[in-house]
């Protein structure tokens, strides 16, 4: 989250950077949170002023008591319980007005970086890079919704039938692929020497408002009541938690791991030919990549993240585009993100399949997270994350881009991963 400190120096220019957002409420936010902490703050000098007092009018007994002046004493003592009083129900308006800080700040974003562009969606996004040739496929050729019919290899009638909508079952070949490219993507991330970890694919309240998922997105997570337990609906939540409350050392960084999990989403209010199929679920596969880093290397680190997802894509042969998203299309926590889309050619559809993101300092201010530097003082630093890969678009466009007379080509690179070069109706 933002600091205080830093929305009260630099008031105007937090308020800039948030227009890029297209936010209606920013002004009225940021001025709320400066008139809370202006309460706060005088309530701290109000009680500092009286445990002062408090603690010269100790002083003042103890020489008092030593003369022998008992009845000084005595008065003075009084005089003190009523300094105790005073300081007791100032600190309790102190905490009221730190616990309503909090929670506003919690409601303003991350504020944008200079080279995010201002915009209202996904049409403001700019196209920075394009990979690949865009397959031309016979008029008959088919969506992937109804390949995975025709092959029998991801059946959502039966997903619907023991769980609902949006929660398919992957069988045979289907789910062959699937696992194969878990593995390819946790093998390519350790050749990129990002550590693996498997974390729980359950989290709590304080992991939620870790990494800002809470509360800007709680109504788009399942909720566990009796055990106040959420399904992540991404590996970035766990594995950056980790890290919570933790001060890392110099020789500690950079951390980088690679997590895979099903993640869970409801996807509350999606609709229209842009969900079908594979192109949103209310649970998939996705490997994370979360890396932490000192603030000069965290832009230069992004760039590497960019590079690295755009390198599966290519070894996967999908067609690819590269955006840096606008302000009003970033994530609530963002700072910046570049989204990789794949074309799916039987839908004549771009997919959103990886987002990278550099949260500067947002998500290690709510989180805790310091660095102690060579001299002893700690100082904050920048978290990354970014989608290595997500699957199910993937495997949409995968089978659609490569649908034969024969079947579906299996990619070169997954291959020793499938075991099978095509999936047929066999």
């Amino acid at each position: 989250m933002l600091q205080i400190n830093v929305i009260r120096e630099n008031t105007e220019l937090v308020l800039e950077g948030l227009k890029k957002r297209n936010m209606r409420d920013a002004e009225s936010l940021i001025n709320q949170a400066l008139a809370v902490d202006k309460v706060r703050r005088e309530k701290q000098q109000q009680y500092d002023a009286v445990v002062g007092e408090s603690n010269r009018i100790s002083k003042e007994v103890g020489i008092l008591m030593k003369a022998g002046k008992k009845q000084e004493a005595d008065e003075m003592i009084a005089k003190m319980a009523t300094s105790k009083k005073s300081a007791a129900e100032i600190g309790q308006e102190m905490a009221a007005a730190e616990e309503e800080l909090q929670r506003i700040l919690y409601l303003i974003p991350n504020v944008p970086s200079k080279d995010v562009p201002a915009g209202k969606g996904a049409e403001d996004n700019i196209t920075v890079h394009t990979h690949g040739h865009i397959p031309a496929l016979p008029a008959d050729a088919l969506p992937h919704w109804d390949l995975i019919k025709k092959y029998d290899i991801i059946d959502f009638d039966l997903g619907n039938k023991i769980s609902g909508a949006g929660f398919p079952v992957y069988k045979g070949k289907g789910a062959k692929l699937q696992r194969a490219l878990i593995n390819f993507f946790l093998d390519q991330a350790a050749q990129q020497g990002y550590r693996e970890v498997q974390p729980p694919i359950v989290v709590n309240k304080a992991s939620g408002y870790g990494t800002g998922q809470l509360p800007d997105k709680e109504g788009q997570m399942y909720y566990i009541t009796e055990d106040e337990l959420y399904l992540i609906p991404t590996a970035e939540v766990p594995i950056t938690n980790l890290y919570r409350d933790v001060i890392l050392t110099e020789q500690e960084l950079p951390v980088r791991n690679v997590g895979y999990t099903p993640c869970f989403r409801r996807e509350a209010g999606s609709w229209g030919a842009h969900v079908r199929g594979l192109n949103r679920l209310h649970q998939f596969d996705k490997v994370e990549i979360v890396e932490i880093r000192k603030p000069e290397e965290s832009y230069a680190t992004l760039d590497a993240m960019c590079a690295y997802v755009q390198s599966l894509l290519e070894k996967l042969e999908l067609p690819y585009r590269k955006l840096l998203l606008c302000g009003g299309d970033m994530g609530f926590n963002s700072a910046q993100t570049f989204d990789m889309e794949v074309f799916a050619a039987a839908q004549q559809r771009w997919l959103e399949v990886s987002s990278v993101s550099n949260f500067e300092t947002y998500q290690a201010n709510r989180m805790k997270l310091r660095l102690k530097n060579k001299e002893g003082k700690t100082q904050p630093l920048h978290t990354l994350n970014g989608s290595a890969l997500a699957l199910p678009r993937i495997v949409a466009a995968l089978l659609e881009n490569n649908q034969t007379p024969d079947g579906i080509r299996v990619p070169k690179a997954l291959v020793p991963y499938t075991r099978f070069e095509m999936i047929d109706a066999r």
